[in-house]
């Protein structure tokens, strides 16, 4: 199949790339209200772009008149946001907290998991979570569709031994994270599997 993508609507477009481009790691975004409500809200579009700095990226849709969703108009006002990695024990809990609720319900309370404060951010971050990053907004970049924030990480929260602090390694067999599939789909990290590293060998696949 060939497809043009100039002759199909940009719902088509997100339909085929976000089904296609998987599976991609999901960011657990907590941010503050102008009134203080903790908001939170996951999204797929989300990776890390660097280490110097240590920048990550999260793409946040309009809604369909334009405005913005409240963690992008929080993290507009504030310019500070956490970004959480859930794992399998609270998937359903950051599946839920992608339900549309009032600016001053906050999405934590109503799916029951509680916060921690930061250490250079006002946001607090998720204590249920593996991994959090604290950041601090880098850049914005626009288009018609999103409002795509990236973020300098300015602390790492990681729950008691996940990482090897004298090898700087992840105890991966501790780690499950979930990952969106396409369309309703999430998938676990369970069946892992690996290649002998060559000398010659980039890393940054």
């Amino acid at each position: 199949m060939d497809i043009d993508f100039a002759s199909i609507t940009e719902y088509q477009r997100y339909k085929l790339m976000a089904s296609l481009i998987v599976p991609r790691p999901i960011a657990l975004v907590t941010t503050l209200s102008e009134t203080g409500v903790v908001n939170a809200a996951p999204f797929s579009m989300f990776n890390m772009l660097g280490e110097e700095p240590p920048i990550v990226m999260i793409s946040i849709n309009r809604l369909q008149d334009g405005a913005l969703k409240d963690t992008a108009t929080n993290i507009v006002r504030t310019k500070e946001f956490v970004v959480h990695i859930a794992d399998e024990a609270m998937a359903e809990q950051m599946h839920r907290c992608g339900e549309r609720l009032p600016p001053d319900v906050s999405e934590l309370a109503a799916v029951g998991l509680t916060t921690l404060p930061c250490k250079a951010v006002a946001p607090p971050r998720i204590a249920q979570a593996p991994v959090a990053f604290e950041c601090t907004l880098w850049e914005t970049l626009e288009t018609a569709s999103r409002q795509i924030f990236i973020g300098q990480v300015r602390w790492l929260h990681a729950r008691d031994g996940l990482i090897d602090t004298d090898a700087w390694r992840v105890r991966l067999q501790e780690y499950f994270p979930v990952a969106r599939f396409g369309a309703s789909f999430y998938i676990n990290t369970r069946e892992r599997f690996s290649f002998e590293a060559k000398a010659n060998q980039i890393d940054e696949i």
